[in-house]
């Protein structure tokens, strides 16, 4: 892809803005790298790769790689040939190797992401050394005692001999043959060894070494014969531990340059993982999605808008989206209409969503979009004017030209904006039009702005071009960004003029100018906008009212069912209370009967169960067989009631079927039963659940919120809620940095924090605080404006 074209369509705003996405330095630059890819493979495998990552983002969770450093600066031959790092140095590679142990840990436990799984798979988080340098080297890069046993032992020993040596020092400031001689009682050091504050005029009381004077000369530091060994001795460990010291630093240092290619392979395939999640945190901001890739050489943009309007909430919010059609019916699509009318911004938005899309970025856009993956972008947009060059607007114009009617072929795509001006304007179209002629014979496609009624006209009377207008409103010359297909836009240059205020007689004057024609023609074109802008109207309130008519079928269907089903109920339940008043009139007769003489008891006794018997039979006559509120079961879901004919009982569907047996709740017993053995509802009927518990959630305002959070000894499903809370009340306060203090123990906790930070809609960017603030146990989190 031409650098000329990237340059035109602002394509390096867009890495700039997606490198600002990254978490670390190598992810960053990764991301500044970023070009057009070479093939269709190739961008289809960084498109699912980006949904992936936007997956996992939705689901709140994402890798953290603010913890990778670039180390390439570290590896270098000296090190390889012998060299030594330095403590920090060796801080960092313990850093990218914590990051990329941490990485392997999300990942094993999101195993969906089998694109993102092959770059995880090359990653080596070197166990062995990650454990020697956390063994050897603390948070601020101090070399730590459990570095070796020996250098252990040589600082216990050292601080066994300064406190025996301050001891004794302090017992000869004790003695009171000496009161007085001594400035302060105090013990200090120079030059590395122990020494007492003796007042000038005492000097010969304490037999030693002089080792400094204080400015006044009042008070002369002296080394006791009594502390001499002790401070040798002191002096010979502090030797061994330096030397131990530089012999850990080398072995460690050697360690490294051992895994020096493990550690630049780690730190390639970990920044590719934060450049997809830069791009998908890009793409969330964006409402970017993968649109639909085909072979023909066509350009169905639906609902497009320039992402670079959306990087400010506020203007997102403000922004119309377009569709751009291009190639299925034509090969040329000729945009015309008022200047400020959004023409270049439509030409811009095509060629940088193209752009994007062959980077592998989601673009904004509806799904339904179908876009060709160009082999070329050719673009000529804005002014090439140089003095220096000697080189005028149009001249600019004509090199650009010139270099795309060279290059262009059957699959490639120019952009021109406001075509054919800088010259005469009969002259200039001419020109375009005759380019427009050979790059329609080698099989181009061509997207271009214009002002000038010749290719508008040309536009019109061509089977292979079509016009396209940017829609005005006449009322408040204002553009609706819009574009109407099949007619060409009204420049409208006087109208805007009055508009902005130039003086009516100097109007009138200059449409007296225009020839009859042209004002004909003007005020055809008017009439055309006009009637398409009725015409959509029209369409609009058609779908509305079309849209009400089902949704009020609908509502009528659904409440025909609702009372069929009650009307079904009303006379189930009416036939159970007759049985019922039936059976309970049986048991009360032979109650009754049971309680005559034996000797009238057989006639009236025969009589009454006749009775009873003969309303039984009326009553099951004026029973229907079947409820006509229920059906043969077709699909069935868990938790669906059905009905039981042969026990007369509901029943709850536990289990979708399984070769037409399903598994049933019956009155708390689990019995499976065949699909033809039961009946289910008109309209469906699913089981109740039970009333969730009610919530009583607390407000509490916070008048002065706090700028940092202390989770230090929280345990993680404790710290999490309270995280999130913290930066939801950081959004609400308009924080635009807030500190963490999760401290470092085993990681866990830190680990925890910025997962969460990472998959966080809210957060721009996060890192470790710097030394004086509390390094790593501090994260600082910059939180995104709203």
């Amino acid at each position: 892809m031409p650098e000329e074209t990237l340059r035109r369509l602002e394509f390096d705003l867009v890495v700039q803005w997606l490198a600002g996405l990254t978490q670390s330095p190598p992810g960053r630059e990764r991301a500044l790298v970023l070009r057009p890819l070479a093939d269709r493979p190739a961008v289809e495998l960084a498109l699912a790769e980006a949904q992936e990552m936007i997956d996992l983002q939705n689901a709140g969770s994402a890798p953290a790689f603010g913890g990778l450093i670039d180390l390439l600066p570290l590896l270098t031959p000296t090190l390889l040939a012998g060299g030594r790092l330095d403590p920090l140095d060796l801080l960092a590679v313990g850093s990218a190797l914590a990051t990329a142990a941490d990485c392997r840990r999300f990942f094993a436990a999101h195993s969906g992401s089998v694109h993102l799984q092959r770059y995880v798979a090359q990653i080596d988080p070197c166990k062995a050394l990650a454990a020697q340098l956390r063994k050897s080297l603390g948070l601020r890069g101090e070399i730590l005692d459990s570095a070796s046993p020996l250098l252990g032992r040589l600082r216990d020993e050292l601080r066994d001999q300064r406190q025996t040596l301050r001891r004794r020092l302090e017992t000869l400031m004790a003695d009171a043959n000496l009161a007085g001689v001594f400035q302060d009682q105090l013990v200090t050091e120079r030059g590395g060894r122990y020494v007492l504050p003796v007042k000038a005029d005492f000097r010969g009381k304490v037999k030693g070494f002089v080792h400094d004077a204080s400015a006044s000369g009042q008070t002369l530091f002296v080394e006791p014969a009594v502390a001499l060994d002790g401070n040798n001795h002191l002096h010979t460990l502090q030797r061994q531990i330096d030397q131990e010291e530089e012999r850990i630093l080398l072995a460690l240092s050697s360690q490294v340059a051992t895994a020096a290619d493990v550690l630049r392979c780690n730190q390639q395939q970990l920044a590719h993982l934060d450049l997809r999640g830069a791009v998908a945190r890009l793409a969330r901001i964006c409402d970017a999605v993968r649109p639909q890739l085909v072979d023909a050489p066509l350009l169905d943009l639906r609902q497009a808008r320039h992402p670079l309007l959306l990087a400010d909430a506020k203007v997102a919010a403000r922004v119309v989206p377009i569709d751009l059609r291009l190639g299925a019916s034509a090969s040329v699509l000729v945009v015309s209409g008022p200047n400020t009318g959004g023409k270049t911004v439509a030409l811009k938005t095509a060629g940088l969503l193209l752009l994007m899309l062959q980077s592998g970025l989601p673009i904004p856009c509806h799904p339904d979009s179908q876009v060709h993956l160009f082999g070329r972008i050719f673009a000529d947009i804005g002014d090439e004017q140089s003095i220096a060059a000697s080189r005028s607007t149009f001249s600019g114009h004509l090199l650009r030209l010139r270099q795309i009617l060279a290059e262009a072929d059957s699959d490639s795509l120019v952009l021109l904006d406001e075509a054919g001006t800088g010259t005469d304007p009969a002259e200039g179209a001419a020109l375009i039009l005759a380019a427009l002629d050979h790059l329609r014979a080698v099989g181009a496609r061509v997207l271009l702005t214009t002002h000038l009624n010749l290719l508008k006209g040309y536009a019109q009377l061509t089977d292979d071009v079509e016009n396209a207008a940017v829609e005005f409103d006449p009322k408040t010359l204002l553009p609706t960004y819009r574009l109407h297909y099949g007619i060409p836009g009204e420049s409208g240059a006087l109208a805007i003029a009055r508009h902005y205020g130039l003086p009516e007689a100097v109007l009138q004057r200059a449409e007296s100018y225009l020839g009859s024609g042209e004002q004909a023609g003007r005020e055809l074109i008017e009439r055309l906008n006009t009637l398409v802008r009725e015409l959509d109207a029209e369409r609009v309130e058609t779908a509305r009212l079309l849209l009400e008519a089902r949704q009020d079928r609908d509502r009528r269907r659904q409440l025909l069912q609702e009372l069929e089903g009650q009307k079904a109920d009303l006379l189930s339940k009416t036939l159970r209370r007759g049985e019922q008043a039936v059976q309970k009139a049986e048991r009360d007769v032979r109650q009754l009967l049971e309680r005559l003489p034996a000797a009238q008891q057989l006639p009236e006794k025969a009589e009454v169960v006749a009775a009873v018997k003969q309303i039984k039979r009326q009553l099951q006559q004026e029973t229907p067989r079947k409820s006509s509120s229920r059906r043969a079961p077709h699909s069935v879901t868990a938790g669906e009631v059905l009905h039981v004919p042969g026990l007369g009982v509901d029943a709850v569907v536990l289990r979708p079927p399984v070769h037409g047996s399903i598994e049933l709740d019956i009155q708390g017993k689990k019995l499976r039963l065949m699909a033809d053995q039961l009946e289910q509802y008109a309209p469906r009927r699913f089981a109740g659940r039970a009333p969730a518990a009610a919530h009583i959630r607390s407000f509490v305002a916070r008048e002065n919120l706090q700028s940092r959070l202390l989770l230090v000894g929280q345990r993680v499903e404790a710290a999490l809620p309270l995280l999130e809370r913290f930066l939801d009340d950081a959004l609400l306060h308009g924080q635009r940095e807030i500190e963490i203090v999760h401290g470092t123990g085993e990681g866990i906790l830190r680990r925890a924090v910025r997962e969460l930070l990472a998959g966080h809609r809210g957060v721009s960017a996060f890192h470790a605080a710097d030394s004086a603030q509390g390094g790593d146990n501090v994260t600082v989190v910059q939180m995104r404006d709203q």
